[in-house]
């Protein structure tokens, strides 16, 4: 079977499928302990948006907007500004503290023990779009914080979901079928600067609607923090489940789908 999802970031989840069904077919007496391994990376049903009203000390949200003033050019990383119209800076070293500081109140509100994993400044520019999506599961857990912003501009969020792993919407119309399917119930939310939430983007849609295109000075600068459960580093690297699994690489799996 052929997997192709049209989200941003989904290449985890083809890489996921792809392998689950190559072990199915040909390593069968491994199938039940490479679902399992994954199991953790899985987020419970009853999960729901967490917001806080204030993530950070008045301090520090001064310093967050220091950072971002202060960022030299080549700092930027201008490969989402066309696909949403944002610029991005990943790992700055002040964030990675903060980040590393926020993760007992993450453990805590998730209600199972995390660690960081990666975050981005994530800029966005009056061009500002976020169509609808789950990430990868690098991204279980996001604390989404708003820093700074000419106005709030709302994040949407379905209940918790499965992974879409046999995808059931068509056509180039993908996103608004996701969006109007009647199984999906959208929560929406709006952030002040030094508000945060807490969501599962590796289960829960997500999106932002497109700023109109009147609202020439609109900008709006978030960090997002990205957190694993502990202990998941290794799993969470698909080039890592040759090794961790005694199966083929990717490159040997992906032939061999395309083949039967």
């Amino acid at each position: 079977m052929q997997y192709s999802y049209p989200w941003y970031d989904s290449d985890w989840l083809t890489e996921y499928a792809l392998t689950k069904d190559f072990i199915k077919q040909q390593y069968p007496h491994k199938y039940s302990e490479f679902i399992e391994a994954f199991e953790p990376l899985r987020t419970r049903l009853d999960f729901e948006v967490i917001k806080f009203d204030n993530i950070f000390d008045r301090q520090t949200l001064q310093e967050c907007k220091n950072i971002i003033q202060n960022l030299e050019l080549e700092q930027h990383e201008k490969h989402e500004l066309s696909s949403f119209g944002r610029l991005v800076v990943h790992n700055h070293a002040f964030f990675n503290d903060l980040q590393e500081s926020l993760t007992d109140l993450v453990s805590e509100a998730v209600k199972e023990p995390v660690e960081p994993y990666y975050n981005f400044l994530s800029l966005y520019s009056a061009a500002g779009s976020c169509q609808v999506h789950m990430d990868a599961p690098e991204a279980k857990w996001t604390l989404d914080c708003c820093i700074e912003q000419s106005e709030p501009w709302a994040i949407n969020f379905s209940q918790i979901q499965a992974w879409p792993e046999t995808y059931v919407y068509d056509g180039e119309d993908w996103a608004t079928q996701i969006k109007q399917d009647t199984n999906n119930t959208f929560s929406q939310y709006l952030l002040e600067e030094g508000e945060a939430v807490i969501f599962s983007g590796s289960s829960q849609w997500h999106y932002r609607e497109p700023m109109p295109k009147t609202t020439k000075d609109f900008y709006c600068h978030l960090i997002f923090f990205h957190y694993l459960p502990v202990n998941m580093k290794e799993i969470i690297e698909p080039k890592n489940w040759s090794s961790m699994f005694k199966i083929p690489d990717s490159k040997t799996i992906k032939f061999f789908q395309t083949c039967v």
